[in-house]
This record gives structure tokens, C-alpha cells and sequence, in this order.
């Protein structure tokens, strides 16, 4: 008998705790700040210690809570998902946080089999757009351009 009762929460706590583990290796790159004025490094230390948290207790669960058995990994949807994130580092400072937001949402989404175009999601995405830019790059002050150099006149 073995002693994992859910395959499921075990791949999925490794998954969340390599995350973390990178997240925290590379944002200790950076300074940290403070919450009042944060440093490059705040957002990934913070993120991916939350992330931490969750791998280990889904890590945990995975030895206490019988659950399923891993069937098959599905791989286009991890790669757009993935990619949808590199996609936005990519653009972020050529394209801007607006575009990057755009293309990466877009391309996240396109990783769900329901995905599929109404106005009402179109809408939702706009004001998701604005809200982030709103908070992010305006009232935190985090140095990304909303429009980026591609389409700067000069």
C-alpha cells in the first residue's frame, strides 16, 4: 500500500513547491522594499511564499485525504498557460502592460475547452486591463510602460 492516497495533490503540492522554490531563488535577486514602497523584489518573494504554503499542504493532503489517480497530464494546456506567461514578459516593455495583458490573457484562456468569444468576456477583460493598470503601474507606481516602445513616435 502506498503511502500517497491522492496522486493528484502529490504532482500538484511538487508542481506548486518547484514554483515557489524558483520564484523565491530568483527574487532574491532583487530588493525587497517594504510594503509602503516595494522593491522589485516584494511581488515574486511574496507570491511564491504563498505559493509555498499552499504546495505544502496540498503536499500534505496528498498523504491524509484519499483522492484520484493521475490519468493523463494534459500538455497544450500547460504550454499555453506557460507561455502565456512568458508571452507577457516578452511584451511587456516593447508592446506595453496593456497589449502584454491583452495577448497574455487571451492566450491563457485559448488553454480552457469552453474558451470561445462573447462580448460579455470582452468587456470583463477590458475592465480586468484597466483595473491592473490601474493598481499596478499607476497607485503602486510598478515601473512598467502601459504603452510600449513599439508604438512611441520617434
Amino acid at each position: 500500500m502506498s503511502l500517497i492516497r491522492s496522486p493528484k495533490d502529490f504532482w500538484s503540492g511538487v508542481i506548486y513547491l518547484a514554483a515557489a522554490l524558483f520564484g523565491l531563488i530568483v527574487g532574491s535577486d532583487y530588493p525587497m522594499g517594504r510594503a509602503g514602497q516595494m522593491g522589485p523584489g516584494y511581488f515574486p518573494i511574496i507570491l511564491s511564499s504563498l505559493l509555498l504554503v499552499f504546495g505544502i499542504a496540498t503536499l500534505a493532503r496528498a498523504f491524509i485525504v484519499p483522492g484520484e489517480q493521475v490519468t493523463k497530464f494534459a500538455l497544450k494546456p500547460a504550454l499555453l498557460i506557460v507561455g502565456s506567461v512568458v508571452l507577457f514578459g516578452l511584451l511587456v516593455e516593447r508592446a506595453g502592460f496593456i497589449i502584454a495583458m491583452f495577448a497574455s490573457i487571451l492566450m491563457s484562456a485559448s488553454a480552457s475547452r469552453e474558451f470561445r468569444f462573447e462580448w460579455s468576456a470582452a468587456l470583463g477583460l477590458i475592465a480586468f486591463i484597466a483595473a491592473g493598470a490601474l493598481l499596478f503601474v499607476k497607485a503602486l507606481g510598478v515601473p512598467m510602460p502601459l504603452v510600449g516602445s513599439w508604438f512611441n513616435a520617434g
